[in-house]
């Protein structure tokens, strides 16, 4: 990676990364102490048939906490010990913009930084300083990097106001509605989050969707057949990616409402994780649905395993998930 030549600032560090192509590539750790911008780097490399694939991506941390108290929210694992809990808390946007301007004027390698790993992209929409008004105009200043936002707030109204956003991404969590109305409490109705993304779209958003964590309850053929059909009756999403119900130890140990764990049966080094041939039905199901009813490919995975790659034929080596390229 080359940098460019510029104002003095928050330093840059840079690290080797292996791709999960096997290469290696120079690429940004963070920026400054890292509390605004940085690497996501927790998954090595998969090597083991458990391992989970996970493509390294940059994080852009202007909050942490979300509102909306899902059942199996790894928020509450991750911050179990601080006195907010999963209270949103904002941090000092002076900062934000230190940070990000510096990445965005210096860095040559085009990335995606993702507003929504620990906090909810939208979930400050409501405030005199929502978030997205700040930050967008700061990306349309250049055109190498975008921004992705991550939510499950039907909260748009502030997106829909702001022209240029070329350098956007809006990503929507689903899931199916039973599903959602019994583990996503607090959340926006399934219906609501997809007429967010039919609006989104609409207005020229490139609009991704997150169907995570899937869950096998009762009679989920139908229930995520229906939830298939829900969207493409709205929008054509620019990428779809699945997940299923997984629970890191520490995920577990926060939940307060721990009914969903009856259905993780093995293990991965990514958390406790439905059974392996359940999930395979689930992904070929949904899979050849979007294939044959809507001509739909442009599919990944989620924190799944090699070897779960390898049985739905898909190459891992070329992902194109929700939070990179």
């Amino acid at each position: 990676m080359r940098l460019k030549e510029g104002m003095a600032g928050p330093r840059i560090m840079i690290k080797e990364y292996e791709l999960l192509d096997g290469s290696t590539t120079p690429l940004v750790q963070q920026v400054g102490d890292g509390s605004i911008v940085r690497r996501f780097d927790k998954t090595p490399p998969p090597l083991k048939q458990i391992n989970v694939v996970c493509p390294h991506f940059l994080e852009l941390k202007w909050a942490y906490g979300c509102p909306f108290d899902c059942a199996w929210c790894y928020l509450k694992g991750t911050f179990r010990f601080l006195p907010t809990h999963t209270r949103p808390v904002i941090k000092d946007y002076e900062k934000i913009e230190l940070h990000t301007r510096r990445f965005l004027s210096q860095v040559t390698t085009p990335e995606i930084l993702n507003t929504g790993e620990i906090a909810d992209s939208l979930m400050w929409e409501g405030s005199n300083k929502a978030f997205s008004k700040f930050i967008i105009p700061i990306f349309e200043e250049q055109d190498r990097h975008k921004v992705l936002f991550v939510t499950k707030s039907d909260n748009i109204n502030t997106l829909l106001e702001i022209n240029p956003h070329n350098q956007v991404i809006a990503s929507l969590s689903l899931n199916a509605d039973n599903v959602a109305q019994r583990w996503e409490r607090g959340a926006p109705s399934v219906h609501r989050r997809i007429e967010a993304g039919r609006k989104l779209s609409q207005a020229g958003y490139e609009v991704r969707i997150r169907i995570d964590p899937i869950v096998p309850v009762s009679d989920w053929k139908t229930h995520y057949t229906n939830l298939v059909d829900q969207i493409f009756r709205s929008f054509a999403p620019a990428r779809i990616t699945l997940g299923s119900l997984r629970g890191l130890q520490s995920t577990i140990n926060g939940a307060t409402d721990k009914s969903w764990q009856e259905y993780l049966k093995e293990n991965s080094n990514w958390g406790k994780k439905v059974e392996f041939n359940t999930r395979y039905e689930i992904y070929a199901t949904i899979i050849d649905l979007l294939k044959q009813r809507y001509n739909y490919k442009e599919v990944a995975l989620c924190k799944e395993t090699l070897a779960m790659w390898a049985k739905l034929g898909m190459d891992y080596r070329k992902i194109k998930c929700n939070c990179v390229w």
